[in-house]
């Protein structure tokens, strides 16, 4: 049991909490039991599992085949990103989608967020994505590591279990062109609000940052602008939550069908 906070593979732990240093080692921190049970399910390489016995008495991961390390108490609220961890945490391989490996189904549903930063925000959209069966998450442009502990976090583990990819706004949008998807942008400028819109057919949901909305090129790649209805004196909402409801939306207006 490894009990000092200066041991060499917990050093590596804090290290990584760093995105440069999880590039360079190709590795990523998945914390909870959950997440790591999504993570196994979708097939990602755990190269080391860092159990807690005194906050989880029993293994869980046991007969999973895992390289395990059990830490005291202390060492683990050292490591662990949560307020309350639950005793595991785990180092993995990350998988990179490109836009060519994105399966679509016959009426998709896509994502497009451009030059997310907040990896609180990323996480959450990450969850609502998963929960209203939207086919892919695509980040334009991005400004944060899809695999920063806090987007794990935030997301419940379903970075992992959703298609997340990342590339240059001219490759999305050549892309969509391709798979004849159109782009419809949030926008508070638009003339028609997102319930007046009609989002039954193969659609892509693209939203900006909440400081500056969506960029110039952007805005001209669009098919169609719309907005969400909102009081005088106020001009965003939190962007997790503006594409939440439009996703929703999009999905009342297909009558989620297949959920």
């Amino acid at each position: 049991m490894i009990i000092s906070a200066h041991n060499d593979r917990i050093q590596n732990i804090v290290k990584l909490n760093k995105p440069r240093e999880r590039q360079k080692q190709g590795l990523i921190i998945i914390e909870g039991e959950r997440e790591i049970e999504l993570a196994l399910q979708a097939k990602y390489a755990i190269s080391e599992l860092f159990f807690c016995p005194e906050i989880t008495p029993k293994n869980k991961f046991e007969k999973a085949g895992l390289e395990t390390v059990e830490v005291n108490e202390a060492i683990f609220h050292k490591i662990a990103y949560k307020e309350k961890p639950d005793g595991y945490l785990a180092l993995a391989k990350p998988k990179y989608l490109e836009l060519k490996d994105i399966k679509l189904s016959a009426n998709p549903l896509i994502i497009i967020l451009e030059t997310v930063e907040k990896p609180g925000n990323l996480g959450a959209i990450l969850r609502t994505a998963y929960a209203a069966k939207v086919d892919a998450v695509i980040i334009a442009d991005p400004q944060t590591d899809i695999y920063n502990p806090n987007v794990v976090r935030a997301s419940m583990g379903r970075v992992f279990t959703n298609q997340v990819a990342a590339a240059d706004t001219p490759e999305i949008v050549a892309w969509l062109k391709k798979n004849k998807i159109k782009s419809y942008g949030a926008t508070t400028k638009a003339k028609k609000y997102y319930h007046q819109t009609n989002l039954k057919k193969a659609c892509a949901i693209v939203m900006g940052t909440e400081a500056t909305g969506l960029s110039p090129k952007w805005l001209k790649a669009l098919n169609e602008e719309l907005k969400i209805p909102m009081q005088a004196k106020i001009d965003s909402l939190n962007v997790s939550v503006s594409t939440a409801i439009i996703a929703y939306e999009t999905q009342r207006q297909r009558d989620f069908i297949d959920f």
